[in-house]
């Protein structure tokens, strides 16, 4: 069965949670989160030091065990994705940054920014297994 669009929103908003406990251990002070534009969504905005991030957050619950990816799948689950970085396409990103330079318009931010991506990965409890920060990971 496909996974519900519940599930699918649970996992975004807990990925989103960690991703701003983890940047505001890290030092950094969350700005805003769900930032709309007729774009999009900044899931997070962060200032870093001097520098504003713009972080994309992406989300997955991992697979049970690190074997064969279709071991254990009902017949018609749908596919096995990656890892959650995986699904910034080339098309995402510059749906990011456009977004970053709205923000940074709208706000009259007169600093340096980036856009980040942080990966969540998530054990079938919901804890995390992994969270991985890459800064400056769509150019502008």
């Amino acid at each position: 069965m496909p996974e519900s669009s519940d599930h699918r929103r649970q996992t975004g908003r807990q990925g989103e949670d960690i991703a701003a406990a983890y940047l505001t251990g890290q030092g950094c002070t969350i700005l805003a989160r769900n930032w709309r534009t007729r774009r999009g969504e900044i899931d997070i905005v962060a200032r870093d030091g001097a520098c504003l991030a713009l972080v994309e957050v992406r989300s997955r619950v991992a697979p049970a065990a690190p074997s064969t990816p279709l071991q254990g799948r009902p017949p018609g689950a749908g596919p096995v994705f990656g890892p959650p970085e995986d699904s910034v396409t080339p098309h995402k990103q510059r749906q990011l940054a456009d977004m970053a330079q709205a923000y940074v318009f709208e706000s009259a931010w007169p600093g340096p920014y980036r856009v980040d991506v942080i990966a969540v990965e998530l054990d079938r409890d919901g804890r995390p297994r992994r969270v991985s920060h890459y800064r400056d990971a769509v150019g502008g």
